[in-house]
């Protein structure tokens, strides 16, 4: 596999159009952005910079379709059959769409290769299997009066998606929303987009109809904004930054009130308990569960709150095994943590790093930029033992720095891991049923992770509390998002 990796990571990429109505176009202005790879800092293609007259374009596109009926009136089975197909497609596909995604944002080949083109085509059939399974009901009403419950698509569902993982996250949204017969404009990150628009492609090969699925590529405060908006967008699914979160529910108060679902990320505890049932592999699944794709996971578990007990001991297992990590070049199987996904990011985290040691944490390892000299972004997996109290124990760094944070009982341990402002993800490590019962209840978060971290598939929700968000991606529950229910109140 690495000789045909190789032979694709050279092969040039055409500069990039916008995908409305079924057919490839430029930007009314003409506009474009540069795509630098975060691998050696080189340029490698252009994107369409889509200003409000492409976004109206696509939304028209949209609407139209939605109006017309091809997709949004067809039979579940016939929506079934193009889904499937575009699963099918994608795994056709998987590595050229893999080796794409990595040369656009840096995540390591071989999660790459499971967490893009992998799980998409996964996301795509689920919802293709469920189109025919999710109907209305009948209401339990009086003898003479008939209650029928529809469940009809909102109609133009808008998605803007981020840059860590846009394969899996765009389908997250894409796949429900196509199910349920809506018409979805997609805006990816400015900074990840390729792999999204060569699905574009693939939908099209599939034969989704023209304008049910189109795509404007640009920057977020002018494509995003655009989006945030219009008038005509019924529904607006985001993942991102909390900051573009709030401005997405202002526009929607300035526009149509539009429905807007948000996975705003997080600040994860990660809590180890002295009786955990394997320290060693405890230590393992928590270096990954933070520094895979260099820390750039909503999910990351980035707070490890450890019992006083093993805390020294399991600080150094943790530390050996970072230290024993391998950085570099994303598109080589071996590595193990890829490239930051830009120059902006690393400038970021780095800055943490410096912050955390002005507030007096201690450093266990890591902590700088590495291998420069390639061009590239890359930081060493960084560890900090700090306070409760202090910047990185409170704020989302995007980055692969894990804070260690000591505690002493469990209930302790609760109020450290619920004194935050977001309520994503968590994990409990202990070999006491009863105890991960209760942190399970105690925990304000959306997953609670026990005696592992990371790793669930399209059967359960994913979706946070508090300022990790609203609104559910994945499982049957996501396709809430994209339908209305209708009431038929019928006299017999």
């Amino acid at each position: 596999m690495q000789d045909q990796i190789d032979r694709l990571r050279h092969l040039p990429i055409a500069p990039q159009s916008l995908f409305i109505g079924g057919d490839w176009s430029e930007p009314l202005d003409g506009a474009v952005l540069e795509v630098v790879s975060p691998i050696d800092g080189t340029r490698l293609t252009t994107i369409a910079d889509a200003g409000s007259g492409d976004v109206d374009r696509a939304v028209r596109a949209a609407r139209a379709a939605f109006d017309k009926g091809s997709w949004s009136k067809a039979a579940p089975s016939q929506r079934k059959k193009i889904l499937l197909r575009i699963a099918e497609l994608i795994e056709r596909d998987a590595l050229e769409l893999a080796v794409l995604g990595v040369r656009d944002n840096g995540t390591e080949m071989a999660m790459a290769l499971k967490a893009e083109p992998g799980s998409a085509a996964a996301t795509f059939r689920y919802y293709a299997e469920a189109v025919d399974k999710v109907y209305g009901e009948i209401a339990p009403t009086a003898g003479d009066v008939l209650g029928l419950i529809h469940r009809e698509p909102v109609g133009v569902v808008a998605a803007i998606v981020p840059w860590n993982f846009p394969m899996m996250i765009g389908a997250w949204k894409i796949a429900p929303a196509l199910a349920a017969g809506n018409s979805v404009v997609l805006k990816p990150a400015e900074v990840a987009s390729l792999s999204l628009l060569k699905l574009a492609a693939l939908c099209a090969e599939a034969g989704l109809p023209e304008g049910v699925f189109n795509v404007v590529t640009g920057r977020g405060a002018v494509t995003g904004e655009a989006l945030g908006l219009h008038m005509d967008i019924d529904v607006l699914a985001f993942t991102g930054s909390g900051g573009v979160g709030r401005r997405l529910l202002e526009y929607s108060a300035r526009s149509n009130l539009k429905r807007v679902y948000l996975e705003l990320g997080g600040k994860s505890p990660n809590i180890v308990f002295a009786d955990a049932p394997d320290l060693d592999r405890a230590a393992k699944v928590s270096a990954h569960g933070i520094f895979r794709n260099a820390g750039q996971v909503c999910v990351a578990g980035s707070r490890l709150l450890v019992q006083n007990s093993i805390r020294e001991a399991f600080a150094e297992k943790l530390a050996a095994i970072a230290a024993g990590m391998k950085v570099g070049d994303p598109l080589q199987l071996a590595t193990e943590i890829g490239a930051v996904s830009s120059e902006v990011q690393l400038k970021k985290d780095l800055a943490y790093a410096d912050q955390a040691l002005a507030e007096g944490g201690r450093l266990l390892t890591g902590g700088r930029r590495i291998l420069e000299e390639t061009g590239g972004y890359y930081m060493q997996p960084t560890i900090f033992d700090i306070t409760p109290q202090m910047t990185l124990a409170k704020e989302e760094v995007f980055g692969p720095i894990l804070s260690i944070i000591p505690f002493e009982t469990e209930a302790e341990a609760v109020a450290i891991a619920n004194a935050s402002d977001y309520g994503l993800a968590s994990a409990v490590w202990t070999s006491n049923l009863s105890r991960a019962h209760r942190m399970i209840r105690a925990i304000r978060a959306g997953v609670v992770h026990v005696n592992t971290y990371g790793g669930a598939d399209n059967t359960v929700p994913l979706g946070g509390v508090k300022q990790s968000g609203n609104g559910h991606d994945k499982s049957l529950h996501a396709l809430d998002k994209y339908t209305d229910l209708k009431t038929a109140w019928i006299q017999l």
